[in-house]
């Protein structure tokens, strides 16, 4: 009889030869949030050992890579998920439902959701509330009117509100209003922190969720490059971007202060700054059996994040030295995350 470790080689082996999983480059999709930390570890990958074949990464947003990397298992689909948010409980359901029943989370750092603007622009000083009259679809259960920012706060500038951000498959877009536009409607008013345990869902979502779509939100696509881009065209400006966009351009950008704080690294590891979230790797541990250059590109990302590592000098945060750790151990162990750890 074949003995544990046996039976393990033997069901690795299977499926590298029935689907050619071991046969090809790692495949990662998702955040571009994430995207520039884990090009960073592919490159050291690949330098490591010439031999080996150069990580695929493609940048879909969480929402849409959650979508393929959940399709199913082998070597048509991704072994990795770069996510700016959280795996949610029904992502999780729609894995499991096709096949993807081991799933790894690896916290990798902390990243702050910046509000930039070119340093040319108004300097903008910003509470999570005006964020929200600005930009919410029905601020306080009305249409939103107003065009400049002095319509939301009259201390504030006489500039047309313009807001250059993610689509809705972005995880950056979901902690955007998960971190700023809930707050600021509660802010705005506290009578709709009830509505969050509201049977119907719909009704927290219309009053402090939705974002308008008249015009003052522009949608510039997956890359946060694009926004970055467009802050240069547009001096009055602001644009929605994780705090490594904004760092690799400060030449030509700064940071709006939320509540007070201005997104600097120091602010988000220690959590002051509003917007502070953490990212993730999502890995299916199957992949794992039938490719070892997967382990061994997983266990580089673990030397490459700690303070003053590479990672953190492209601008991720390190997260604590306990989070580190666990995320360390999570790899080796290979313990897969549960449902009901998960929104």
């Amino acid at each position: 009889m074949l003995g544990r470790f046996g039976l393990l080689a033997f069901a690795a082996l299977a499926l590298a030869s029935c689907d050619g999983t071991s046969f090809r480059a790692i495949h990662v999709v998702g955040s571009s949030t994430v995207l520039p930390f884990t090009k960073a570890v592919a490159t050291a990958f690949v330098a490591e050992d010439d031999g080996r074949r150069t990580p695929v990464i493609e940048s879909t947003g969480t929402g849409g890579g959650m979508i393929r990397f959940c399709e199913g298992v082998g070597a048509k689909y991704p072994d990795i998920v770069n996510a700016s948010r959280r795996m949610r409980a029904t992502e999780f359901d729609t894995c499991q439902t096709n096949g993807v029943k081991e799933i790894i989370e690896v916290p990798i750092g902390l990243d702050g959701i910046a509000l930039a603007e070119s340093n040319d622009g108004p300097k903008l000083t910003l509470t999570r509330k005006d964020i929200y009259l600005a930009l919410a679809a029905n601020p306080m259960g009305k249409p939103n009117t107003a065009k400049m920012w002095s319509d939301v706060n009259p201390a504030l500038p006489a500039t047309p509100i313009t807001l250059l951000g993610p689509p809705s498959t972005s995880g950056t877009r979901d902690a955007f209003v998960e971190l700023i536009l809930e707050p600021g409607c509660i802010a705005a008013n506290p009578a709709a922190k009830e509505l969050r345990t509201n049977p119907d869902p719909a009704l927290f979502e219309a009053a402090c969720r939705a974002i308008r779509k008249d015009g003052p939100y522009i949608e510039k696509g997956e890359d946060d490059d694009l926004i970055v881009e467009g802050l240069y065209a547009n001096r009055n400006a602001v644009g929605v971007v994780g705090f490594s966009y904004l760092e690799k351009n400060r030449t030509r950008l700064h940071g709006v202060p939320i509540d007070g704080v201005t997104p600097t690294y120091q602010d988000i590891a220690n959590g002051k700054y509003p917007g502070v979230r953490s990212l993730y790797l999502y890995v299916k541990k199957r992949h794992l059996a039938a490719m070892p250059e997967l382990e061994d590109f997983l266990k580089l990302y673990v030397t490459m994040w700690a303070p003053g590592g590479p990672l953190t000098e492209r601008g991720l945060i390190a997260a604590p030295d306990k989070v580190r750790r666990r995320a360390a151990e999570t790899i080796a162990n290979e313990y897969p995350v549960k449902r009901s750890a998960l929104p």
